[in-house]
C-alpha cells in the first residue's frame, strides 16, 4: 500500500536560489533517491515507500522536472548543490540511491563536500565495452538545438536512440503510446542527463576518489553492456560491491531493490 505524502512538497534552496521539492516518507536513517532521465520524484516514490519501515526516504524534482525550479544556464555543479540542499534537509548527512543517469549524478556528488555515509549506483548508463556505441560526444548540443526549435518529440527520439540505444523499431512504436506527451513536456533536461553522464570530468576517473562504501546494482535481465558497466564500476572502486539481481532490467523494482539496498546500507 501507498503511503501518503504531503501535498504540496516540501521545498528546499540550493545555492544559487533555486527551488528543490522533496518528499520524506519513513523512519529510520536518512536516504536520498536521485533519479535519472525522463524522471521525476514520483519515480522513487515506490522504493522509497517500501524501505520506509527502515529508513526516512527523500525523494526530490531535480531542477526543472515536476514542481522544482530551475536557473539557467545549467552546470553538473548546480545539480550537485541541489542533492547537497536536500542531504542538508535530511540532517546533514545521509546515504544516496542513485538510478541511472541520477546513479552518475551521485557518483560525482559523492567526491564533494557532501557528506554522504554510504552510497548505492543502480543501473549506471557508462557504456565501458564495446557491445554498443559509445554515446556521442556532440548528442548533448544535439539535444538542446532540437528542444531550442520547439523540435521536441525529435529530441526525446534522438536521445533514446543514441543515448539509451533502443532500436529504431521501438521507437517508431512509443511515438503513439499514451505516456509520450510526459517524456516530451521533459526533454529540456536531457541535455542535462547527458551531461552529467559524458561531461567533464569522465566520471570513471572519479571512482579511486569514492570514499564511502558503495553497492554497485544492476538488473540481471537488462542491457549487457549495464551488466559490464556495474562490474567494471565495482572493481575500480576502493570500497565496491558489485550485485546483479535476477528478474530485474533497468527499472526501479522495489521487490527486488529493497531487499539489497537494505542489507547493504543497514550492514556494519
Amino acid at each position: 500500500m501507498r503511503i501518503e505524502r504531503k501535498n504540496p512538497p516540501t521545498k528546499a534552496t540550493s545555492l544559487d536560489g533555486t527551488t528543490i521539492a522533496y518528499d520524506s516518507v519513513g523512519n529510520g536513517p536518512p536516504l536520498v533517491i536521485v533519479v535519472g532521465a525522463f524522471n521525476d520524484r514520483s519515480t522513487g516514490a515506490p522504493l522509497a515507500d517500501a524501505l520506509a519501515s527502515r529508513f526516512t526516504v527523500y525523494t526530490y524534482d531535480r531542477r526543472g522536472r515536476g514542481e522544482s525550479g530551475d536557473s539557467p544556464p545549467y552546470a553538473i555543479d548546480r545539480e550537485i548543490e541541489d542533492l547537497a540542499s536536500i542531504v542538508e534537509a535530511a540532517g546533514g548527512t545521509a546515504s544516496v540511491f542513485g538510478f541511472s543517469s541520477g546513479a552518475v549524478l551521485a557518483l560525482r556528488a559523492s567526491v564533494t563536500e557532501i557528506s554522504i555515509d554510504k552510497l548505492v549506483l543502480f543501473g549506471a548508463p557508462i557504456v565501458t565495452d564495446d557491445s554498443r556505441p559509445a554515446v556521442p560526444v556532440d548528442i548533448a548540443q544535439r539535444v538542446k538545438a532540437l528542444v531550442e526549435q520547439g523540435k521536441r518529440g525529435d529530441a526525446v527520439e534522438l536521445f533514446q536512440l543514441e543515448a539509451i540505444g533502443m532500436p529504431p523499431q521501438i521507437v517508431e512504436r512509443m511515438r503513439h503510446a499514451p505516456f509520450r506527451p510526459g517524456l516530451e513536456a521533459v526533454a529540456h533536461t536531457l541535455f542535462n542527463d547527458l551531461t552529467i553522464i559524458a561531461g567533464s570530468p569522465n566520471p570513471l576517473d572519479l571512482l579511486g576518489s569514492v570514499a564511502m562504501p558503495t553497492l554497485v546494482i544492476d538488473g540481471g535481465d537488462g542491457p549487457p553492456w549495464i551488466g559490464h558497466t556495474a562490474r567494471v564500476i565495482a572493481e575500480l572502486l576502493p570500497d565496491g560491491k558489485h550485485v546483479s539481481i535476477s528478474g530485474l532490467t533497468q527499472d526501479m523494482r522495489p521487490e527486488l531493490l529493497v531487499g539489497p539496498t537494505t542489507d547493504f546500507l543497514l550492514a556494519g
